[in-house]
């Protein structure tokens, strides 16, 4: 009898340690998820003060803002690129 309850005991023990081991992998992930979405708004906001800065006209600013929403942060930075290049030739 005692041994039955022993073996339960460590079953429910085994339990515990495997349940609170997932909750700190869990947790693990989470902290990692929260970092890299840090770093995404931070690229983000960087992004658009770049927008900001570079496009001189309202008609630029839309559109890059309409690629940085629809095909992302690597096509925004060509545009951008495109734009200073275009600006570097006027002048």
């Amino acid at each position: 009898m005692t041994f039955t309850l022993d073996n339960r005991s460590q079953n429910k023990e085994s339990s515990l340690t495997k349940a609170l081991r997932q909750i700190q992998e869990l947790n693990s992930k989470i902290a990692v998820l929260e970092q890299q979405h840090q770093d995404y708004v931070q690229k983000q906001q960087n992004l658009i003060a770049a927008i900001a800065e570079i496009c001189v006209s309202p008609m630029q600013e839309i559109e890059a803002l309409r690629i940085l929403i629809y095909r992302g942060e690597a096509a925004c930075r060509q545009y951008l690129r495109s734009v200073l290049v275009k600006q570097r030739k006027a002048s």
